[in-house]
C-alpha cells in the first residue's frame, strides 16, 4: 500500500498549507479524531499535515478536499496570493507530490466568479495515482494530453488517450491517472464546477 505522505522537510507552500487546512478544521469546529473519521486518514497524520511535519500527497489532498467541498485548486490557491487576470508563466503555482511523481502546475487557479480553471499534470514514467472520490461530486474534466500517453480510469472504464487526445467526463467515484507510456506524460485538466 502506498503512503500518503512524502517524508520530506517543509516548504512555504506546504506551511501555508498545513496552516490553511488546520483553518478548515477549527471553522467546521471538528477534532483531529472526527476529521479523521469523514476523511478515512489518520489522526496522526492529519496533525502531522498540520504543522508541516509531512508533505501531503495528491491523495491525501483529495481526501481532504472531498470532506471541505473544494477542489484541489480551490485549496491550494487559498494559501497562495490573490489571483490575477493575467497569470504569467512564471507566476503560476507549481506543486509536486515527490512520493508519486506527479508535477502540478495551476496553468488558470480558481478565481472569484469563475467556475472553471486549467492545470498542467506531469506524471513521470510508472506514475499511477488513484483518487477515492472526486472533491466535488459531479465535477467536469476535460483531459487533453500534451505528450506522452495516459490511461485514465473512471467509473469502472480505463481509457487509453496518446497526444493529442482528449477525454471528457463528469466525476462521481474514484478516478485513476496513469502513466501509460515509457516516458513521462503532461496532460492539460480543465476542470468545471458544476
Amino acid at each position: 500500500m502506498k503512503q500518503d505522505v512524502a517524508e520530506t522537510g517543509p516548504d512555504a507552500v506546504d506551511a501555508r498549507l498545513g496552516t490553511r487546512l488546520a483553518e478548515l478544521r477549527a471553522e467546521r469546529g471538528w477534532s483531529l479524531g472526527e476529521l479523521a473519521e469523514r476523511s478515512g486518514v489518520s489522526r496522526s497524520t492529519l496533525s502531522r499535515a498540520e504543522r508541516a511535519e509531512i508533505s501531503p500527497t495528491a491523495s491525501l489532498l483529495n481526501r481532504l478536499c472531498g470532506v471541505y467541498g473544494r477542489t484541489m485548486s480551490q485549496l491550494l490557491s487559498e494559501v497562495e496570493a490573490e489571483p490575477a487576470q493575467l497569470v504569467r508563466a512564471a507566476e503560476q503555482q507549481v506543486w509536486q507530490d515527490r512520493a508519486s511523481g506527479f508535477v502540478r502546475r495551476s496553468v488558470s487557479p480558481p478565481h472569484a466568479g469563475l467556475r472553471g480553471e486549467l492545470v498542467e499534470g506531469r506524471l513521470s514514467a510508472g506514475a499511477d495515482i488513484s483518487y477515492d472520490r472526486p472533491p466535488v461530486p459531479g465535477l467536469e474534466q476535460h483531459i487533453w494530453v500534451l505528450e506522452g500517453a495516459l490511461a485514465v480510469t473512471a467509473q469502472d472504464v480505463e481509457h487509453h488517450l496518446a497526444t493529442g487526445d482528449c477525454l471528457r467526463l463528469r466525476v462521481w467515484g474514484p478516478t485513476r491517472f496513469r502513466c501509460a507510456g515509457d516516458e513521462d506524460v503532461r496532460y492539460v485538466l480543465a476542470v468545471v464546477l458544476p
